[in-house]
């Protein structure tokens, strides 16, 4: 086992539509609206874009995003990372009785050489650390979708009858 080598999957199951859950996902740019951990995410082009992230652990994560896919029929959001993560991210939405089921996966290893030394000692911390920013980002685009949702059918306005 490489002990700098990390594959995550969260899934989250959420009450929104799926077109709902993608048109937020896919706006990178509007993610520390609704997840607390990226501190900000600045678009270099259209395909591209640097995040800055801190979770628990007090160390902030710098890394690039590039494009890679984006497949609305298939709900995919692919992205290669570089900088503080290196490899890649990917969020998958698929309906479910209710609402829909988003899928996150990464498989990444640390660009940073500190991070890499501490790999086999912290460990455990970064993958802890991990865990709970991803159960933030839930809460967060949960909260954030119940709105998106309010602010759709405010801007329909009343219904007809």
């Amino acid at each position: 086992m490489d002990p700098n080598h990390y594959r995550f999957a969260s899934r989250w199951e959420l009450a929104a539509p799926p077109g709902d859950a993608w048109r937020v996902l896919e706006d990178v740019p509007r993610y520390p609206l609704w997840w607390p951990e990226v501190r900000s995410v600045r678009r270099t082009d259209d395909r591209r874009g640097v995040f800055t992230v801190r979770s628990l652990l007090p160390y902030v994560l710098v890394f690039g995003a590039e494009q890679v896919r984006r497949d609305p029929a298939a709900g995919v959001l692919e992205a290669a990372l570089d900088g503080d993560l290196c490899g890649w991210s990917r969020w998958t939405v698929t309906p479910r009785p209710g609402g829909s089921l988003v899928l996150f996966e990464e498989d990444v290893r640390p660009g940073r050489p500190l991070m890499r030394r501490l790999a086999l000692p912290a460990r455990p911390a970064f993958t802890a650390n991990h865990a709970l920013m991803m159960r933030s980002g839930r809460r967060g685009l949960a909260a954030f979708l119940a709105g998106y949702a309010a602010g759709r059918a405010d801007a329909a306005g009343p219904p007809a009858g």
